[in-house]
């Protein structure tokens, strides 16, 4: 029984962090009294933690952050909820790798702990880490990630702009070279939207919606609410 939400990002134009999502948050991790912070996307993760710490006790809940963990697979193993927070990708997966975790909360998460990724922790929750939009500041083993979810995320996804004088690639064409290597359907979730997965049941929540790419297909567009519970079965 899967219980995720995957977060765009941890904050909209306009408000502060992790407000945008935070009745989804209150719904995903519900009685869980102590949740297990992942801050390896940033540098600094006494800083990382700090920030996330204020805000979730701000909320209710207590925050160990898993950097500070003698054994980081044990506080994986007695964690009731995980968040894992955003910054470089790349650098996360990395150190998931490094403290042997990937199995651990992919484990976990599969059974029913309640997970929770802004913008790279989302990234992580797919198949592969390839749709991310970072830079590949470090060198994970493999792109490979959690497997939680058997599609692709694009995070911050930025729509096409047609007025634009600027001759670089969009994330639409991004995601097109993807898919000239790849079949894996993508969803480019914009900011202030997030996938709340219960089950085998998936819908797209907030206020700004997102695209579904597939292979040899326009995109298509999916408002706040829309249901997307085939992506989970492809």
């Amino acid at each position: 029984m899967r219980r995720l939400l995957l977060v765009s990002s941890s904050a909209t134009h306009g408000s502060g962090y992790l407000e945008h999502c935070e009745e989804q948050l209150r719904a995903l991790f519900g009685e869980v009294k102590r949740v297990l912070f992942v801050p390896y996307a940033l540098h600094d993760r006494d800083g990382y933690a700090s920030t996330a710490r204020k805000r979730f006790e701000k909320m209710g809940f207590e925050l160990d952050s898993i950097h500070d963990a003698e054994k980081p697979v044990r506080a994986v193993e007695r964690a009731d909820g995980i968040f894992v927070g955003g910054g470089n990708t790349f650098r996360l997966l990395k150190t998931l790798y490094e403290e042997s975790l990937v199995e651990p909360i992919r484990r976990r998460a599969r059974k029913g702990m309640p997970y929770m990724g802004t913008s790279a922790g989302s990234n992580i929750a797919c198949r592969s880490i390839m749709t991310t939009n970072d830079m590949p500041i470090v060198l994970p083993p493999t792109f490979e990630a959690l497997r939680l979810v058997p599609f692709q995320l694009n995070p911050h996804y930025i729509d096409p702009d047609p007025t634009s004088t600027h001759k670089g690639e969009t994330r639409a064409t991004r995601i097109k070279e993807f898919h000239e290597e790849h079949a894996t359907p993508v969803i480019g979730i914009r900011e202030g939207a997030m996938l709340v997965v219960e089950g085998d049941s998936m819908r797209l929540r907030g206020a700004t919606g997102g695209k579904l790419f597939r292979r040899g297909q326009e995109p298509e567009e999916c408002a706040a609410g829309t249901v997307l519970d085939d992506l989970l079965s492809e």
